[in-house]
């Protein structure tokens, strides 16, 4: 049986809760119909969760019981940090989306020589990732960075075990650049103008590597989200 899954701020230390989020009410009450009696899963973000059972609920708020408190089992083994442009329209919304349901650990902005779009709403973005890590099963709310420039970014991807930088001049990506142990690993996707030639030669300055992902050119929001995901089960596999 499926069951709908909800984020809270709690450690499930107790045998009941008292949810006064709007949000979740109104979900449960309006849009599930949830009755007294019925199961949901709260998670809490940081890789537990509880199977509680409904035992009142109405508009103010909604008493649980927790009838289990469980680690998550569906998180990577290993950290994905998606460094990607800011991109025009509602794209990078999508990425931020799609990203969290890949299993993506963080989500930084970057600002590129050739980024159009500087703005982002972080408000929506972060209930974006929110809602996708419910639906998608995620142990982990993942992170959204504030908007960085790419020549900044580089003074902090070090301590990351590989940095791969997609780019049609690079090597087809395959599984055997990953090497065995890699724990944490960053993977830049470019605006939709693509990378400039100063910012490929600062990447393999710094001993990124340079792949791409085959011989047609991806739109930047299809090209973060298959690098994301590859890159996610390659290591996790």
């Amino acid at each position: 049986m499926h069951l709908h899954r909800f984020v809270v701020v709690d450690d499930f230390n107790t045998q009941y809760l008292r949810i006064a989020n709007p949000d979740i009410l109104d979900q449960w009450q309006k849009v599930l119909r949830l009755k007294t009696g019925e199961q949901v899963i709260l998670v809490n973000g940081q890789s537990k969760e509880a199977l509680v059972k409904i035992i009142n609920l109405d508009n103010d708020f909604a008493e649980v019981e927790i009838l289990e408190v469980r680690e998550n089992q569906n998180e990577p083994k290993v950290e994905v940090i998606l460094y990607c442009s800011i991109l025009k329209k509602e794209n990078f919304e999508w990425v931020v989306q799609k990203a969290t349901e890949v299993g993506v650990k963080e989500i930084v902005p970057l600002i590129t020589k050739r980024t159009v779009k500087l703005n982002l709403r972080n408000e929506r973005m972060e209930k974006i990732i929110q809602e996708a890590a419910e639906q998608s099963g995620r142990g982990v709310i993942p992170l959204l960075g504030n908007p960085i420039k790419f020549e900044e970014v580089i003074k902090f991807v070090k301590n990351n075990d590989l940095n791969l930088f997609f780019d049609p001049s690079g090597e087809s990506f395959h599984k055997n650049m990953l090497p065995k142990g890699v724990k944490r690993i960053g993977v830049f996707i470019g605006p939709e103008g693509g990378w400039t030639e100063e910012e490929i030669f600062e990447a393999k300055h710094n001993d990124f590597v340079i792949v791409t992902l085959g011989n047609l050119i991806l739109r930047a929001e299809t090209a973060a989200i298959i690098s994301s995901y590859l890159v996610v089960n390659c290591l996790s596999c």
